[in-house]
């Protein structure tokens, strides 16, 4: 009798079994929730951070510091900060990522989110899953400050998990620094959090950026090619500013210029020095001379290893 009843059932038609779809029309391909839609949260659950850190640690720092032996800069200052932060960085080269992780110090390493590129970093499930567990990552739109990816990244702020930004919205096509989008001020006024400048220097030598030209733009914003680029051993520099905390009053586009600024001095220091990145701040050493493309890239100075730098320890008191 039961045996019955379920046959039956399974020749019903609607509503007791799914409707047929005419074979005249051609289905729709299924929604595949990618770019912004992509749920990060399994990211940050516990087995996924134990993951992360087990690959961080042991796996990608270790590669990178042999790719990119690094100078690393101020990141004895962050020591004796309490998060959230929000570290704001030059961007050059998809390797950035990398280079940061493997510098920023363990007790906001293991509790920090990427900011990526919605477009590029999550446009297929199988390159979503992979940025979300390895690097922590959360899909932003970078053409523009998105109401959606400013409250998702708010609310893991609020939560305290600190965010690594590249404020440019995507990496330099010549090397030098671009004018800074809103986000990193945005959420620095909204929560207090403090944003640390960083400056990068020697990773678009490592991994440079493939010209659109030469490779299809994923869509979106649109401004980087989807052409993988050679992967070359260069040394590198790292080097963490003081916080840059929001004043009273201040919004977003008074905070976004105090950030920019940060990051442009460690620009010049690393070029110049300390003293003279201060008394003398020549807008050119970070944001490259008025003149045309090919110009601006043959005027970028050449790579400094790392034997030739003479960092300091710390900040001066």
């Amino acid at each position: 009798m039961t045996n019955k009843l379920v046959r039956s059932i399974g020749h019903a038609r609607f509503p007791l079994a799914k409707p047929t779809w005419p074979a005249s029309l051609p289905r729709p391909a299924p929604k595949r929730r990618v770019g912004l839609d992509y749920d990060t949260a399994w990211a940050r659950r516990y087995p996924a951070r134990l993951v992360r850190a087990a690959v961080t640690d042991f796996i990608s720092n270790p590669l990178t510091q042999l790719v990119a032996p690094s100078t690393i800069v101020g990141a004895d200052s962050l020591v004796r900060l309490e998060g959230p932060l929000i570290f704001a960085a030059n961007h050059n080269s998809h390797f950035d990522t990398a280079v940061l992780l493997s510098a920023i110090p363990a007790k906001f390493r293991h509790r920090l989110i990427v900011a990526a590129a919605s477009d590029y970093f999550f446009d297929t499930t199988a390159k979503s899953t992979v940025v979300s567990l390895v690097l922590g990552a959360i899909p932003i739109e970078r053409s523009k400050v998105s109401r959606r990816s400013a409250h998702a990244a708010l609310e893991l702020l609020e939560d305290g998990w600190s965010v690594l930004i590249y404020p440019e919205g995507g990496r330099s096509s010549d090397g030098w620094l671009q004018e800074f989008k809103g986000g990193a001020a945005y959420l620095s006024v909204r929560t207090g959090a403090p944003v640390i400048p960083i400056w990068l220097e020697g990773t678009g030598r490592l991994l440079p950026k493939a010209p659109t030209a030469k490779g299809s733009a994923p869509g979106g914003s649109g401004s980087e090619s989807s052409r993988t680029a050679t992967l070359r051993r260069r040394p590198v520099s790292v080097t963490f500013g003081q916080p840059v905390r929001p004043n009273e009053g201040d919004d977003a586009r008074k905070m976004g210029v105090r950030i920019e600024d940060a990051v442009a001095l460690l620009g010049r220091e690393v070029a110049t020095d300390y003293y003279q990145a201060r008394r003398e701040p020549d807008r050119a050493l970070t944001y490259g001379p008025e003149a045309s493309t090919w110009r601006r890239a043959w005027a970028k100075p050449p790579a400094i290893s790392v034997a030739e730098r003479h960092p300091r320890d710390s900040w001066p008191d």
